[in-house]
């Protein structure tokens, strides 16, 4: 316990709200700025790691801006921290020391993203991170298919960037899923030589698919049939090409079927309610194949939130 209490405190930081603004219905994007001792810890962020936010002390907007089916979970109390990828990770030129910023994309859902909403340029968040295993990207890999779906997709454009800027050899394929163009966590757009892509992908070069429930734009249906058809019209070297993919866990459980199939092997990040982030509330089990097939218990936030989609045991929350 003394250990952990040491963490907590080591790892305990202070980042200033720069911009936050709704992008859609229901998402919104916020940029924090992290002060000296957050700058040096996150300055090696790897994607797909996450902060832990308190909002305890955050306060609800105007009533008339709530919507109205969250005005009642507005009056609730926020009594634990709340879990946030990045889509950005960025250091401040010619700053010294370094500071680095970061980048939010979060779904307004309840009462203390409601809370987080209604923060502005200025106000300050206290956050514990980086917290959690991260993607790793294994000697070799030629090809990284993304696979997003909904919210789950900002730590894969996170991931986009890495690879552009570190894997130059390494030819990115990004797939992404949302309900409708209306409401989705990133910036759909029409482009006259490839048709419909999503810009935080473009802005890489990056060759973009999209699926929608609704069909307002890309596919008709869900993402993983896009992941399946470019796997059965392009060459490929199964040993030399890596899936990642982020979204809900059904998503997660086809997508990681898929690869199976066509042997590659596919790293999926997992959600589960995570209240501390370090592994103390042992809230966020997941359960892992083992050799004798009973299984046994991993947390989220400890052992994960990446883990290799062959050791996990889906269903559990779809």
């Amino acid at each position: 316990m003394e250990k952990s209490a040491k963490l907590n405190k080591k790892t305990m930081f202070t980042g200033t709200v720069l911009s936050n603004a709704a992008v859609s219905k229901s998402y919104y994007e916020m940029t924090i700025e992290l002060d000296e001792a957050g700058s040096v810890a996150f300055s090696n962020v790897i994607p797909g790691q996450f902060a832990e936010f308190d909002l305890r002390s955050a306060a609800v907007g105007p009533r008339e801006s709530i919507p109205e089916e969250l005005r009642d979970a507005s009056q609730r109390q926020v009594l634990l921290r709340r879990p946030f990828s990045f889509f950005d990770s960025r250091k401040v030129l010619n700053t010294n020391p370094e500071i680095v910023r970061l980048g939010i994309l979060y779904c307004v859902l309840g009462p203390a993203t409601l809370r987080m909403s209604a923060l502005s340029k200025g106000d300050q968040i206290s956050m514990i991170g980086p917290l959690g295993n991260g993607f790793s990207v294994p000697d070799g890999t030629k090809h990284a298919l993304l696979v997003g779906g909904g919210i789950g997709t900002p730590p894969l454009i996170h991931l986009a960037e890495h690879l552009t800027y570190n894997h130059t050899d390494i030819k990115t394929v990004a797939f992404a899923g949302a309900r409708s163009v209306e409401n989705a966590p990133f910036t759909m757009q029409i482009d006259n030589l490839v048709g419909a892509t999503v810009a935080e992908f473009a802005r890489y070069e990056i060759e973009t698919h999209i699926a929608t429930d609704d069909g307002s734009i890309g596919h008709k249906g869900v993402i993983t049939e896009c992941v399946e058809k470019w796997l059965g019209e392009n060459s490929f070297d199964a040993g030399m090409t890596m899936v990642y993919a982020c979204g809900p866990e059904g998503m997660l459980a086809a997508i990681a079927n898929i690869a199976e199939k066509n042997n590659i092997v596919c790293q999926v990040s997992m959600e589960r309610t995570m209240a501390c982030g370090t592994g103390l509330c042992q809230s966020c089990a997941i359960t892992k194949k083992t050799e004798g097939g009973e299984g046994e218990y991993k947390l989220c936030c400890k052992d994960g939130p990446v883990f290799d989609s062959r050791e996990i045991v889906f269903g559990e929350r779809q």
